[in-house]
């Protein structure tokens, strides 16, 4: 059999990737802190015509976020989620979010 004489590309046996789809890591901060050593700032998004309030960064752990993320819920009576170190809020909710954080001692930039 001959071989073939236009060989183009990799060697997929040597694992080989492209280079396009490798995206750079984020620092990760695993350094948990106290509600009083946070400095939390608000940003807000528009997705689907609807908006979208977000609080970051939280340094906590997974459990405590999902704890904090639900008593805030119950609150202030809106949808919310979890992504990544942040917790996003249904509607243009600042203020309600702020003083709930507040009395629970969350820091904020001023």
């Amino acid at each position: 059999m001959k071989k073939n004489l236009f060989e183009m590309g990799a060697d997929f046996r040597d694992e080989w990737s492209s280079d396009n789809k490798n995206k750079p890591s984020k620092k990760i901060s695993t350094e948990l802190k106290t509600p009083e050593k946070h400095q939390l700032h608000f940003a807000k998004e528009k997705r689907r015509g609807k908006v979208v309030t977000i609080v970051k960064p939280f340094c906590l752990d997974k459990t405590t976020l999902q704890a904090l993320l639900k008593t805030l819920k119950k609150k202030l009576g809106t949808g919310g989620t979890i992504k990544e170190d942040s917790l996003e809020f249904q509607g243009d909710i600042p203020e309600l979010l702020r003083k709930h954080l507040e009395v629970l001692e969350y820091r904020f930039k001023n």
